[in-house]
C-alpha cells in the first residue's frame, strides 16, 4: 500500500541530472495551468503543490481539512517554508517518492490465469474496494463516489478478480494530471494499491502496477509518480523491481487523528503484536489508559476510573482460571461439550484406532495452541504412528479424532453473544509454470508474513512435505499455471492459513451453538472452532475453543469494540469508528 504522488523535480532524459519543474513552471505553456488545484479522492483530497502560487494559499488549503479525512499535499516548491507557517499543525510525511517514466518501462508479457483486471463497475465492486481498504487500514469512501469517479477520465479504477470465484483480490487508483490541472508535464500519479491479504494469487499487486502504468503511456503520459512509506519494505521491492526510481519529492499533512504515528514518537504499545494494538487502540479511542506491561508477550493494563484489568491480548482477568484450563485441555473441552448436547468428534485418548478404509483421523497434542502437533486427513497406519511422535513433542498425552469433513469455521463469542464468525482455510498456493513449489511456498510467506505483521506462514517441515505428496507433487515439482495446491490441510492462521469473514451468512443455529458452548465453558471471550459442511446450514461439529482468539482476524467486524465494552460498559458510546488510514 502507498501513498502516490507527483513531482517537485524530475530526471532529465538524457543525463539523468536532477531538473528543477519549477524554473520552467511559468513558461510558455504555464498560462494553461489551472491555479489552486485540488482533486477529491473520496478519503480526502490531493492538493497540487505547484498549481499554488504562493505558499500562504497553499497552506490555508492544507489547513482547511476536514474531520476523519485525510489530505495529502505534494510537488511542495519549499517544503520547509510551508512547514514554518503552521508548526504545530503541519508535518513531513516519511515517505519516498518513486518514479516510472514512459522510456525507461519494460512491460511483462506474462499474463496470470488465476486473475483478471478490469475496470470498476457497479457497486459490488465499490464495497469490495472498500472491504480491500478496511483489510489494509486505509480510509474508505462511499460507494457512490468510488462509481460517480470511475466515470470520469480524471480519477480510473482498476480492480483485479480472481478467476475462480469472482472475488475481488485487488485495486488501484489513478490520476490523470493533464485532466487535473492542464500539466504541461503530462504526467500522472498511482494511488491505493491494495491487495487481498488473504489472496493466494501470485503477482496480483504486480499487475495492477503495471495496467495503471500501461493505461496512461498508452493514453500519452511521460510518466507515474507514486509515494511509499519509508519503513514499507516489501512494496518498496515491488516497485523497485518494476523499475521506478526513486527521486527527492516531498510530502506535506496536517497532524490528525489518522496520521499521528507518522509525526508523534512511538507509543510503547506500537511494540505490541497486531492482535494486542488492535484492543490497545479502541481502548486509547475511548480515553482509557493503556499501561504496556510486557511488549513481547502482549500483556498490557488497562485503566479508567477506579477500574483496572489486565490483559494478555484477548485473555483477561474476567477468564477465570477453571475457564482456561477448560479450553487448554482439548479432552476437558470436548467431555464438556459432549455433555451439553453440543456435537462433537469420535474422539480416542492415547489410543491409535485401526486404520480402514475411507476412513481419516486428526492428530492432535491434548494440550497446546496455533495449531503446533496437529496433523489432519490421516489415513494410513503410518502417517498416524508419524502424526502421534508429532503431537507427543507438544504434550506427552495425545488425541485421536474423526476427521470431519466440511468448512473450518471460527466463531468469536463476547460476553455469552456472537459477534463474528470467518471461514478458515487451508494455505494454497497457485501455479506459474516456471517456480517449484518450494518457490512458490517462499512467495507465498512473504505475502502472509506482510500481511499479518509476521504471524502467518507456511512451514517448510515434514508435514508441508506429507500435505504435497498427498496430492501427487513433490517440493521440487514445477506447479503448472493456473493449478491450486493446498500444502497444509490445517488451517490455523500461524501455519500460513487465511481467515474470511461470514458473519452475514452465519445460519442462526451455529450462532446458538457457539453461545451455548462459551455459557458451558464459563468463558466471557473465546474463539469457538466448527466444522460446517454448509455456513448457511445448521450442521455442525464443535472441534475445540480458544481462550485467547486473535480479534484482529476478524475486521472489519466490532471484535475490539464488543471487548472493550466488556471491559468498559461505561465508555459505550453507541458510536461507530473507523480508525483507517492510507
Amino acid at each position: 500500500m502507498g501513498k502516490h504522488h507527483h513531482m517537485q523535480y524530475r530526471l532529465d532524459r538524457k543525463s539523468g541530472a536532477s531538473v528543477s519543474s519549477w524554473q520552467r513552471r511559468f513558461g510558455p505553456d504555464s498560462e494553461k495551468m489551472k491555479e489552486n488545484v485540488s482533486v477529491d479522492m473520496g478519503w480526502g483530497r490531493l492538493i497540487f503543490g505547484q498549481t499554488f502560487k504562493n505558499n500562504e494559499k497553499l497552506a490555508k488549503a492544507i489547513r482547511a481539512e476536514e474531520e476523519k479525512r485525510r489530505d495529502i499535499a505534494f510537488y511542495i516548491r519549499d517544503p520547509h517554508v510551508l512547514l514554518s507557517m503552521a508548526p504545530n499543525e503541519l508535518f513531513l510525511d516519511p515517505s519516498h517518492t518513486y518514479r516510472m517514466w514512459v522510456h525507461s518501462y519494460r512491460p511483462d508479457s506474462r499474463q496470470s490465469q488465476a486473475f483478471n483486471i478490469r475496470r470498476l463497475l457497479c457497486e459490488e465492486d465499490a464495497r469490495a474496494v472498500n472491504r480491500l481498504y478496511a483489510a489494509r487500514g486505509m480510509v474508505r469512501c462511499d460507494p457512490d463516489f468510488l462509481l460517480t469517479g470511475h466515470a470520469t477520465k480524471l480519477r480510473t479504477y482498476f480492480i483485479a478478480e480472481s478467476l475462480p470465484d469472482r472475488q475481488i483480490i485487488g485495486t488501484v487508483t489513478g490520476v490523470d494530471h493533464a485532466e487535473a490541472f492542464q500539466d504541461a508535464e503530462k504526467g500522472s500519479s498511482l494511488w491505493c494499491l491494495a491487495v487481498d491479504p488473504q489472496s493466494n494469487a501470485p503477482g496480483v499487486g504486480e499487475a495492477l502496477v503495471r495496467h495503471l502504468l500501461e493505461h496512461y503511456f498508452t493514453r500519452g503520459r511521460d510518466y507515474t509518480d507514486l509515494s511509499v512509506m519509508h519503513d514499507n519494505t516489501e512494496a518498496i521491492r515491488l516497485y523497485e523491481k518494476i523499475g521506478f526510481q526513486r527521486v527527492p519529492v516531498f510530502c506535506i499533512k496536517r497532524k490528525n487523528p489518522i496520521n499521528e504515528k507518522l509525526y508523534t514518537a512511538p507509543l510503547m504499545e506500537e511494540k505490541l503484536n497486531p492482535y494486542a494494538r488492535l484492543l490497545t487502540d479502541e481502548a486509547r479511542r475511548r480515553g482509557i489508559s493503556v499501561e504496556v506491561l510486557d511488549a513481547e508477550y502482549g500483556y498490557f493494563r488497562l485503566q479508567s476510573g477506579g477500574r483496572s484489568v489486565i490483559c494478555r491480548e484477548s485473555l483477561t482477568e474476567l477468564t477465570s482460571a477453571i475457564a482456561m484450563s477448560r479450553c487448554d485441555d482439548k479432552r476437558v473441552t470436548h467431555r464438556l461439550l459432549k455433555s451439553e448436547g453440543l456435537r462433537v468428534p469420535q474422539q480416542y485418548i492415547n489410543e491409535k484406532p485401526q486404520a480402514e478404509e475411507g476412513k481419516s483421523w486428526v492428530v492432535k497434542p491434548a494440550r497446546g495452541e496455533q495449531g503446533d502437533g496437529i496433523s489432519v486427513d490421516l489415513r494410513t497406519d503410518k502417517d498416524l504412528d508419524h502424526a502421534i511422535a508429532l503431537a507427543q513433542r507438544e504434550c506427552r498425552d495425545y488425541i485421536v479424532e474423526e476427521y470431519v469433513q466440511g468448512e473450518d469455521l471460527r466463531i468469536i463469542v463476547i460476553d455469552f453473544k456472537t459477534v463474528a464468525a470467518a471461514v478458515r482455510k487451508a494455505p494454497q498456493i497457485v501455479g506459474t509454470g516456471t517456480h517449484s513449489v518450494t518457490e512458490l511456498i517462499e512467495k507465498y510467506n512473504r505475502r502472509r508474513k506482510a500481511a499479518t505483521g509476521g504471524e502467518s506462514s507456511v512451514p517448510l517441515d515434514a508435514e508441508t512435505r506429507r500435505c504435497v505428496e498427498l496430492e501427487g507433487y513433490t517440493m521440487d515439482s514445477v506447479l503448472p499455471p493456473g493449478i491450486g495446491l493446498q500444502v497444509r490441510k490445517t488451517a490455523n492462521l500461524h501455519t500460513g492459513g487465511t481467515i474470511h469473514d461470514v458473519t452475514a451468512q452465519l445460519h442462526p443455529r451455529l450462532s446458538e451453538a457457539a453461545e451455548r458452548a462459551a455459557k458451558a465453558l464459563d468463558i466471557p471471550v473465546t474463539g469457538l472452532d466448527f466444522i460446517v459442511p454448509d455456513i448457511g446450514g445448521p450442521e455442525y461439529a464443535v472441534i475445540e475453543a480458544n481462550e485467547r482468539p486473535g480479534l484482529a482476524n476478524h475486521e472489519p467486524q466490532p471484535t475490539a469494540e464488543r471487548f472493550i465494552d466488556l471491559l468498559f460498559p461505561r465508555t459505550i458510546t453507541g458510536e461507530f469508528h473507523e480508525q483507517t488510514a492510507h
